[in-house]
């Protein structure tokens, strides 16, 4: 049986980023040992309020940690320092709305383009990617027509596309789902398992079964 980890992601969480671009950069790897990948765009607010959980920049102990924590991932996962804009958090509905229709009518690879873009353009250029002029910008950067650009801008407001993300972040929920990035993996013996979270990936590697080499500890005279 395939393995496949189904990834449940929004833009406007910067972990969902970080673990997204780091499945994409593992993507050969995982796919040598039968791993599929697949992202799927959720509203979080959604996923917050069904599952009663709190944004973390709500609390004051977890806003306070988040600091450290996300200087912490940036390094581990090498990226620019990720810094919080002034219009955070975005309502991202509407480019979710937009990801989905990517998705069904574009290559994959445009559409883990545009995810990714999304949080660089929000945490890296600070630009409101919620705002529909600074996403058809977004959208015009990586080569959408001006006809493509409309089509993936309406979308957001069909009820097709509303009607998907809302389904999206009712699986999430139905997954047991309280933040994102949420993971829903299966292993090559059909077990299937949920994960939370871009620092969980040992964890995942260990259930899907994958060689790996976890971080260690080099004694001061060890020999490299």
């Amino acid at each position: 049986m395939t393995s496949k980890i189904d990834a449940y992601v929004d833009c406007v969480s910067p972990y969902s980023y970080l673990a997204a671009l780091h499945l994409q950069r593992n993507r050969k790897a995982l796919e040598s040992h039968g791993v599929e990948i697949e992202l799927h765009p959720i509203f979080l607010g959604g996923v917050n309020v069904a599952s009663g959980n709190k944004p973390p920049w709500t609390l004051p102990a977890k806003a306070a940690y988040g600091k450290f924590d996300m200087q912490r991932a940036c390094k581990y996962f090498d990226v620019p320092p990720i810094k919080t804009p002034d219009f955070f958090p975005i309502l991202s509905i509407m480019p979710q709305r937009c990801l989905i229709y990517i998705k069904k009518n574009h290559t994959r690879e445009q559409f883990e383009r545009t995810f990714l873009s999304l949080s660089e353009w929000m945490y890296h250029k600070n630009i409101d990617v919620s705002k529909p002029e600074n996403l058809a910008n977004l959208l015009q950067s990586h080569g959408f027509s001006d006809e493509e650009i409309k089509k993936i801008l309406a979308a957001a407001s069909s009820p097709e596309y509303k009607e998907a993300l809302t389904a999206n972040t009712q699986t999430a929920l139905d997954l047991g789902a309280y933040g994102a990035p949420w993971f829903w993996v299966r292993n090559r013996e059909g077990k299937e398992e949920p994960f939370f979270g871009s620092d969980r990936f040992t964890y995942m590697w260990q259930y899907l079964g994958l060689p790996f080499q976890d971080i260690a500890i080099i004694g001061e005279k060890a020999k490299l």
